[in-house]
């Protein structure tokens, strides 16, 4: 069994530029780049990612979707999307989005 830190590094360096705390966050929904979507991870200080739309498609996103439903329903705390999950487990789903 190895790891595959490649995919990891440059998964991260992908999400470091799309991503900030949302308690920091001066952007509007409106600035949400086209073909993107905005979505809060963590569990205890929300981190804002904006991942591409088609990452929706992915049967393991999906899964992440379908855990936010059960948690939040349409209500969520954070007025967007609201994934509950740890930051470092959203990191490695997207770098194995990124490798498909």
């Amino acid at each position: 069994m190895g790891f595959r830190l490649p995919g990891i590094v440059q998964a991260k360096k992908i999400l470091r530029l799309s991503s900030f705390k949302a308690s920091q966050s001066a952007m509007t929904a409106t600035e949400v780049p086209k073909g993107y979507l905005a979505v809060y991870v963590g569990e205890n200080e929300m981190k804002r990612f904006m991942i591409p739309v088609s990452y929706l498609n992915q049967s393991p996103f999906q899964d992440l979707l379908s855990q936010a439903e059960e948690e939040f329903g349409f209500h969520h705390p954070m007025g967007g999307l609201t994934i509950p999950c740890r930051e470092d487990i959203f990191i490695d789903l997207i770098s194995r989005l990124n490798e498909q």
